[in-house]
């Protein structure tokens, strides 16, 4: 674990000192498949719960080239903080706190966003995945739980009650392992291993085109925001999206037309004249280019049976709102802690690994859906539609109440599982729909907890709230009842660690009550990724809100 993080104060029993679920032996490893992003953080993740993990990689190596994701969204920086990468992707990256929507030549709105706590990290930092990748594979290096193997393409995969075995090829012919769970994050092109899955990939692609060029240039007051132009004279009827990035790097999105052919465009000098249209007479210097074609999709099941799905092989979205790499390092934290959970026998096993699909299959449909709305504002599929576009554009230009209707891409942001079967509902705190853009809903069950300046028990390390939640369970009592003593006694009987604090005890001036917006008699569970597992009452309450937590079935627990 992260030395950083206190030990819990009720210790629960380690999958050292525990065997693991009957028949599976403890030293068969978690296979990671996939070492893209997501991969890197779910082995990561496993590995900071003490679990031995193997990645394995059809890649001979990794290909380190293009800013491709680019946008790394606070709460994805907290994630890699506690994986020792976090820190350094946020002083390399760009940090950016402004959205400009641009309507020709002319502003129709910018965006802020409103942190709902205080948190000492960037809502938004661009950096190239390239880079994030090469920062993350510092860690899996050091990292002594780690395996990773390049060059090994999956080709089949079995399961029984004790495990799961996958037959890999390899330079040297076939090689066969074993081990207790999976976590396939294959990419997007992974039909072949969602086949022997056996699930589905449903959904559409859109037609336009989007090139996308990584220039070296100096632009001036464009270096810390993001610019989002409808129809600019440069280029006309369509969109494009500029992005800083570091080291005077710009990622230029353009829509193009369909049958876009970029060779011929470099050829006739017109990728030239495209590029001369946003820098004017400045030097620059193409650092990568591509060209995409953009999906909708997801997978009908992301849990098949011991193999949870994650990142692009479980769901793809259009880029515009920076929801995939950062959905898919959410994936990563809710199955790494799921699994580690269930390896060590802390809950109902096939419980906890269901409440994935549950939990995230819920994600992936909200980030289509928000992903989709944007794709159909900047691409209308009829002449109606791209008409009705340029009559809101033209009426935000003076009407700040027509803004909302303006879709240029809603940023990413964590979801929300208030439905999830492992969250206790809280009457009087309804559950959040979607918040304005910007903004996230109000802590409630289901919700990721804000972060905040805080200290620990005389602790100089501790500077976060946050640092505090992913160790295992984490009750934060106002004082009583229960008190922290009484809190304790209650989780004592929990297979699981737990870490009982006082809202009182974590800030001297009333912060960490008013960024939760916690009330007096109240204690909040909260989970090992963040979320409110439950807001309470009384220690019985709290002990059976634990229990759900665990994915225990009503029977087993105590109210």
């Amino acid at each position: 674990m992260d030395s950083n993080v206190p030990r819990a104060r009720v210790p629960g029993r380690s999958g050292t000192d525990r065997p693991g679920p009957a028949g599976t032996p403890r030293e068969d490893p978690v296979l990671v498949i996939g070492a893209g992003p997501v991969g890197q953080t779910a082995a990561l993740l496993l590995a900071r719960w003490g679990v031995p993990v193997v990645v394995l990689d059809a890649r001979a190596q990794r290909d380190l080239v293009g800013s491709k994701a680019l946008v790394q969204q606070r709460d994805v920086i907290d994630v890699w903080c506690a994986v020792g990468a976090g820190d350094r992707i946020a002083a390399e990256g760009v940090t950016w706190t402004i959205g400009r929507t641009m309507f020709r030549e002319r502003e129709i709105f910018a965006t802020r966003w409103i942190d709902r706590g205080a948190s000492p990290l960037p809502a938004f930092v661009n950096i190239s995945q390239t880079r994030t990748e090469d920062l993350l594979d510092e860690r899996l290096a050091a990292n002594p739980f780690i395996d990773v193997r390049w060059g090994h393409e999956v080709v089949d995969l079995r399961q029984d009650g004790t495990g799961i075995v996958v037959v890999c090829r390899t330079g040297d012919g076939v090689t066969t392992l074993r081990g207790s769970h999976a976590v396939a994050c294959a990419g997007s092109r992974g039909d072949a291993l969602r086949r022997i899955l056996g699930v589905g990939f449903d959904g559409e692609s859109f037609t336009d085109p989007f090139l996308i060029c990584d220039i070296r240039t100096d632009l001036g007051d464009w270096a810390r925001e993001r610019r989002f132009y409808f129809d600019p004279e440069w280029n006309p009827g369509r969109q494009v999206l500029v992005h800083p990035c570091p080291d005077s790097v710009y990622r230029i999105d353009w829509q193009v037309a369909p049958g876009y052919d970029l060779a011929q465009e470099e050829a006739s000098g017109a990728l030239e004249r495209r590029i001369r249209r946003i820098v004017g007479e400045r030097d620059y210097e193409i650092v990568w280019k591509s060209v995409y074609r953009f999906h909708a999709r997801c997978a009908n099941r992301l849990r098949v049976g011991r193999v949870l799905l994650a990142g692009d092989f479980a769901h793809l979205v259009s880029p515009f709102g920076a929801r995939g790499m950062n959905s898919g390092v959410q994936d990563a934290e809710n199955a790494a802690w799921k699994i580690a959970f269930a390896r060590n026998g802390w809950g109902d096993a096939e419980s906890l690994l269901e409440s994935y699909h549950d939990e995230r299959i819920a994600a992936a449909a909200e980030n289509i859906a928000v992903s989709t709305a944007t794709m159909d504002f900047l691409v209308p599929r009829d002449e109606a539609a791209a008409a009705h576009r340029l009559a809101v554009l033209e009426r935000a230009l003076e009407d700040p109440s027509v803004h909302p209707l303006v879709d240029s891409g809603r940023l990413a942001e964590p979801f929300w599982y208030h439905g999830s079967p492992l969250v206790t509902p809280d009457p009087t705190r309804p559950a959040p729909t979607r918040p304005p853009k910007g903004e996230y809903p109000a802590p409630a069950p289901g919700v990721l907890v804000p972060d905040f300046p805080c200290t620990a028990w005389g602790r100089p390390q501790i500077t976060r709230f946050r640092q505090l939640i992913r160790d295992g369970l984490l009750a934060v009592v106002t004082g009583g009842p229960p008190t922290v003593p009484e809190a304790t006694d209650a989780l004592s009987s929990l297979p699981v660690p737990v870490t009982v604090v006082d809202i009182d005890a974590l800030t001297v001036d009333g912060l960490a009550r008013r960024c939760l917006g916690i009330r007096d008699g109240e204690t909040w569970l909260v989970r090992p990724d963040g979320h409110v597992a439950a807001v309470t009452t009384s220690p019985a309450a709290l002990i059976d809100a634990a229990h759900r937590t665990l994915g225990l079935p009503a029977e087993a627990r105590t109210v």
